[in-house]
């Protein structure tokens, strides 16, 4: 399954009510959605028709984050939030919305895929589902930081190892797309302040010259979960219902296990 149709799936499976996406480029993954949404891209060039109520942002995402309300269209646009909110008097759903469906896809280098998914987590709930494109690269060349190749990744697949070793809290699903892999993390918590205390440390150690040492096993994806069996399976309502209700981070453990079990 190719990454574009693997996200119109996730839209159709996880249903959320707002979707941000970092790096546009010609909107075909924008097109995707159908719910008030945000991208950021700082050289956008969409050629593709869009179905959304879209707030379209032309700059870096470190700029975009430094806003003092980056998110203000998903509270301002026509957002069915507001509607909700009015016929919610107990604010169970609530009309300040966390972002709900997160897709990275920016600047193909690890110390700005890394701060692109802090930046989403702070804006994110343990229920909202965060996806990181172009995490598996298919040799070393496409891993490399200074580009000189068609297809390119970068050196964004440490992003996962970090979140592992840094951030065990989270759950991190490699899934083997076409056709560069893309990863989904679940389990935000977005009062976390460990990336934000360790990162000089992270970049230090993690950010190094080419050639870039891609670990055997992300090559081969051995680790990585058929895009279909993660699709169908069982949590998807059981995660819905939680992020619709707002259920506490206590609900996250059982759904954790039944995600993890995908990787067994």
């Amino acid at each position: 399954m190719n990454r574009h149709d693997f996200l119109r799936q996730l839209h159709r499976v996880y249903r959320p009510r707002n979707y941000l996406e970092i790096g546009v480029n010609d909107g075909r993954s924008l097109a995707l959605s159908r719910v008030p949404s945000v991208a950021v891209d700082p050289a956008f060039r969409v050629v593709t028709d869009i179905s959304c109520d879209v707030h379209l942002v032309k700059a870096t995402s470190d700029g975009f984050f430094a806003r003092k309300d980056p998110l203000l269209h998903l509270r301002n646009g026509r957002n069915p939030f507001r509607a909700l909110a009015r016929r919610d008097p107990l604010n169970v759903l609530g009309g300040d919305p966390k972002l709900e469906l997160a897709f990275i896809d920016g600047m193909h280098l690890f110390e700005y895929a890394l701060r692109d998914f802090m930046n989403v987590e702070k804006h994110a709930r343990w229920s909202s589902v965060i996806v990181l494109d172009d995490m598996l690269p298919r040799n070393v060349d496409e891993a490399a930081r200074d580009r000189h190749t068609d297809a390119w990744t970068g050196d964004v697949y440490k992003v996962a190892t970090v979140l592992r070793r840094f951030r065990p809290d989270l759950t991190v699903i490699e899934v083997d797309t076409q056709p560069t892999g893309i990863v989904l993390v679940f389990g935000a918590d977005p009062d976390s302040t460990v990336l934000k205390n360790a990162y000089d440390k992270i970049i230090e150690e993690y950010v190094v010259p080419d050639p870039q040492d891609v670990p055997d096993e992300l090559l081969v994806r051995k680790n990585a979960v058929q895009a279909e069996r993660l699709l169908e399976a069982d949590f998807w309502p059981s995660l819905i219902r939680a992020r619709n209700l707002r259920r506490p981070r206590s609900a996250y453990a059982p759904l954790r296990r039944r995600i993890e079990a995908l990787t067994g």
